[in-house]
Order: C-alpha cells, then sequence, then structure tokens
C-alpha cells in the first residue's frame, strides 16, 4: 500500500474537498481522485463519498482516518530514528497563541536554518490542553505556561521566561498609581479560568482592591485594544510583543511584588523525535535566554 495513496485521503478527509486537497499536494483533482479510488480498492471499502463537489468521509472511512494519521506519523518517525546526528524528520509542537506570534517564530527561524531538513507541525491551544497532548504522545513538545502542578516522570519542563504583572492603562493616565487606577477605574479582568488570570486575581486579593469590573476575557492582544479604546485598566503579564498597532496605552509598575508567569517548554521523554526536540529547546533557550 503506497503511504502517498494514504496522505491523499487524510488531506481529503480534512478539506472536505478533492481540489482542495489537491492544491495542498501540489497534483491535479484527477489524481487525487485516482489515488483515492486506488486505495479503495486495497482496502475493500468506500472510504469517501462524493455529493456535487464537496465530499464527506464514509463510516469505513471515518473508521481508518485516525489509524491513517498514526501510521503516516510512524513512517515520519522512521526517518527520525534512521537518519544520521544531524535532526531531520517532522517536529509536532504545541504553543498557545500568544507565544505563536511573540516566541515560537523567532525560535523556528534560528531552528530551520540550522536543520533545513527539520519539518514543523504546529498545534494551537491552551495550556492545559497542550500538556494533556504532550502527556498522551499526540506532541513532541509545547510552548506553554508552567503547570501549577507536578509533571509526571514522563515529561520534562524547561523554563524560558518570566512576565511580571503589570498595569496597561491609556496613557493618558499614566501619571497616576498602578492600585488608585485599579481601586477607581473599570477593570478589564484577564480570564480568572486562565492560569494567567489567577495570578492577577491573587494579586488584588492580596492587596485589598475591589475592583470595579467590567469585562472578562482570555485575549491578551484584545485587552490591550479595549485598554487603548480607553473601556479601562487591565493587570496582565507583560507579554511578548508584537501588540496590536497603533495602541496608545502604557505599562505601570506595581507597588507591590507579584508572582510572575512562567512560560516554558514542556516535552514528552518518550518521543523518539528526542534529537528534534533538544535541537528546538537548544533554539528557545538562546532566542529567550532566562535572566
Amino acid at each position: 500500500m503506497e503511504t502517498q495513496f494514504l496522505h491523499t485521503f487524510v488531506a481529503v478527509a480534512d478539506r472536505g474537498s478533492m481540489a482542495a486537497a489537491a492544491r495542498v499536494l501540489n497534483i491535479t483533482p484527477a489524481a487525487v481522485a485516482q489515488q483515492i479510488r486506488t486505495l479503495e480498492r486495497e482496502i475493500g471499502a468506500p472510504l469517501i463519498a462524493r455529493a456535487g463537489r464537496s465530499v464527506h468521509v464514509t463510516e469505513p472511512g471515518a473508521r481508518i482516518v485516525e489509524r491513517a494519521r498514526e501510521l503516516l506519523r510512524g513512517v515520519a518517525d522512521l526517518r527520525t530514528v534512521a537518519t544520521d546526528e544531524t535532526p531531520a524528520g517532522e517536529l509536532r509542537l504545541g504553543a498557545g497563541t500568544n507565544a505563536l506570534t511573540g516566541l515560537v517564530p523567532d525560535v523556528l527561524a534560528r531552528l530551520v536554518e540550522q536543520h533545513p531538513r527539520l519539518k514543523v507541525f504546529i498545534q494551537p491551544g491552551y495550556s492545559p490542553e497542550l500538556y494533556r497532548a504532550v502527556e498522551a504522545g499526540d506532541l513532541d513538545a509545547a510552548v506553554v505556561l508552567e503547570a501549577p502542578f507536578a509533571l509526571p516522570k514522563t515529561c520534562g519542563f524547561e523554563l524560558l521566561r518570566e512576565e511580571p504583572l503589570v498595569l496597561l492603562a491609556p496613557r493618558k493616565w499614566a501619571e497616576r498609581g498602578a492600585h488608585e487606577l485599579l481601586a477607581n477605574e473599570p477593570l478589564i479582568r484577564y480570564d480568572r479560568a486562565q492560569w494567567g488570570g489567577r495570578l492577577a486575581d491573587q494579586y488584588l486579593q492580596e492587596a485589598a482592591i475591589e475592583p470595579h469590573e467590567r469585562f472578562e476575557l482570555n485575549a491578551l492582544n484584545a485587552i490591550a485594544v479595549m485598554v487603548d479604546r480607553g473601556l479601562g485598566v487591565s493587570l496582565v503579564p507583560q507579554w511578548l510583543r508584537p501588540w496590536p498597532e497603533g495602541l496608545d496605552v502604557v505599562c505601570l509598575p506595581l507597588p507591590r511584588p507579584s508572582e510572575a508567569r512562567r512560560i516554558g517548554v514542556v516535552w514528552s521523554r518518550a518521543s523518539v523525535r528526542h534529537r528534534l526536540v533538544t535541537a528546538f529547546l537548544r533554539e528557545a533557550k538562546a532566542v529567550s535566554p532566562l535572566r
């Protein structure tokens, strides 16, 4: 069985269209259809049902699509295991939204320059779900917030940077104190359901500040835009730029110590792609050396 035909089947299943899969695979739609028909004959069951220009996975196709993904990952792993000491193959990486726009692009720029044979699959997500994906072996590593719990022995964690809490305020309020603003201006709260938001909530409680809450959300760039529009102030980690362009906001220091948000890389010690993970860690520490 040609693994390329399985790759074509997964591409069609993911995109719901022969034409879309053809564009991704850089082959013609006719070639996609032919490969699917050949695979169906080898499997002995219809895998794709056609309805006009769109397609969908049949019941037999749905039963094997995840197995097909696992098999394709296994084939990629063979190259990783068999090659020489130069990292090659596919690294499966997870990252949060802010890391994807801040830290990760700089790391990947160094990584692909040093290791041009490397391919990276990136899965966005929140830290708790990325930890689970690494522990389950679905991802090799992820750029995440440090977990507030002990990791299993199958996982490792490398701290990259610490982000202290700051008060984000419109520039026109820059001369006012952080606590005075928190006590008197509307608060755009960083979501308490997230680990970073809990740090802000803990600070407010320890400082005995009861804010006038206006909004609560888990999107730091959106919070910055709302502060710029004069909707309130926010207590947030001082996250990496780039931020949205054209903002006229300031980051005011807090008058009392606060716990910092800690960001690092979690990885699976059981991954066969340990050399790829090591290469990523090396470049990540070079981009963001912990001080």
